[in-house]
């Protein structure tokens, strides 16, 4: 109706109309929904695999936890779920933005980079001097137990972590909701939504989860925004598998070398995994 108004009619543009509140409302729920639906299906997938072979007598050891982890919920959960949803819509990988970095790519890769971990570290800083408490990453918990695990994640964060969370949560969550929001809403919504989904992979009281999640936050908004910038896929999911596979190498070289005295609390609280 608002779009037979002229400007004399006293229309205000940016009030938005009934027709795009729903728009921005499915939008939405469809990016919650994707969500919800990759971490189900995965974790289903995990918990079946797990099943059979436990009957088949097959002991789930810490590392074969970790490896049907990322295969089955990061790779098919994540990757699947967001590989089918662009089949429903009829949409290629054209529509996510897959090419070789080229040298721009590159420099937004690097700056990225450093701009995700100084704000890890930033955010550090401020929940030190504010005495609050952080929840440790459940995977990276483990990793302090079973140093080989982290062998393991380093190069997973290349090959599964970031390409996998990267399609669902950039390539197709992002995307979808700046099909009806400016992009820095739709940065910053699917941001917390990729953070939110931690809440259960994180340990500890839900304040000290919640705090965590804020932090999570942060990087994530720098995978969205040089997403944005690049309008390529690869470019998020390399500064997310270098800022991974960067807390990951700390965390080994910690243990093996230093001591878990001297760990810095957002090794275990800023990786998202």
């Amino acid at each position: 109706m608002s779009s037979e108004l002229n400007p004399a009619d006293g229309a205000d543009d940016s009030v938005p109309t009934s027709g795009s509140v729903l728009t921005i409302l499915r939008a939405l729920v469809v990016a919650a929904l994707l969500s919800v639906v990759g971490i189900g299906v995965g974790g289903i997938l995990v918990i079946a695999t797990a099943l059979v072979l436990g009957a088949a007598q097959v002991a789930i050891t810490p590392l074969l936890s970790i490896v049907l982890s990322l295969a089955l919920a990061t790779g098919i959960g994540f990757g699947g779920v967001a590989l089918l949803y662009l089949r429903y819509r009829g949409k290629g990988l054209e529509y996510v933005g897959l090419s070789v970095p080229t040298l721009r790519d590159v420099g937004f890769v690097v700056s990225g980079y450093v701009a995700s971990l100084a704000l890890l570290v930033l955010a550090s800083m401020v929940i030190t001097s504010v005495g609050a408490e952080a929840a440790p990453n459940t995977t990276a918990e483990m990793g302090m137990e079973n140093p080989e695990i982290l062998l393991l994640l380093i190069p997973a964060s290349f090959l599964l972590i970031g390409p996998g969370e990267e399609l669902l949560y950039r390539g197709v969550v992002q995307n979808r909701l700046s099909e009806a929001l400016p992009a820095p809403l739709a940065i910053f919504l699917a941001s917390l939504i990729f953070a939110a989904i931690h809440y259960f992979s994180l340990s500890g009281a839900p304040q000290a989860r919640l705090v965590s999640i804020s932090v999570l936050v942060l990087p994530t908004l720098v995978f969205g925004t040089m997403y944005e910038l690049t309008d390529n896929l690869v470019v998020p999911a390399l500064i997310h598998g270098a800022y991974n596979a960067t807390l990951f190498s700390l965390l080994y070289l910690t243990i093996r070398y230093v001591g878990m005295e001297d760990l810095p609390q957002t090794v275990l609280t800023g990786m998202p995994l």
